[in-house]
């Protein structure tokens, strides 16, 4: 996590990082829990999930820089992914709600 590293030190920017970390890396975990999923519909929840966590940390990304913590060009590539990561879960999770 190269870019929360990069913060400063304040208790805003500790409180955004550790949102940030939390909601990014259960993008990961719940992504894996649908591959796993021992049904249909669980798998279709659990990729919901994932794609709220991308979006939440996207949401963080953009407080990052509308809160100044970091310049936005440090931010630019991460937002971009999240948001891709956002997308990519919706399609999939309404690609797998449909073939119920």
């Amino acid at each position: 996590m190269g870019l929360v590293d990069k913060l400063p030190g304040t208790r805003v920017a500790e409180t955004v990082s550790r949102q940030l970390v939390r909601s990014g890396t259960s993008v990961g975990a719940n992504y894996r829990a649908a591959c796993c999923g021992r049904s249909h519909p669980e798998f279709a929840a659990k990729l919901g999930l994932a794609e709220e966590e991308a979006d939440e940390s996207a949401y963080w990304l953009e407080l990052i820089v509308e809160g100044c913590l970091l310049a936005e060009t440090e931010v630019t590539s991460v937002l971009r992914e999240a948001n891709e990561l956002t997308a990519l879960m919706a399609a999939s999770a309404e690609t797998a709600r449909s073939k119920r």
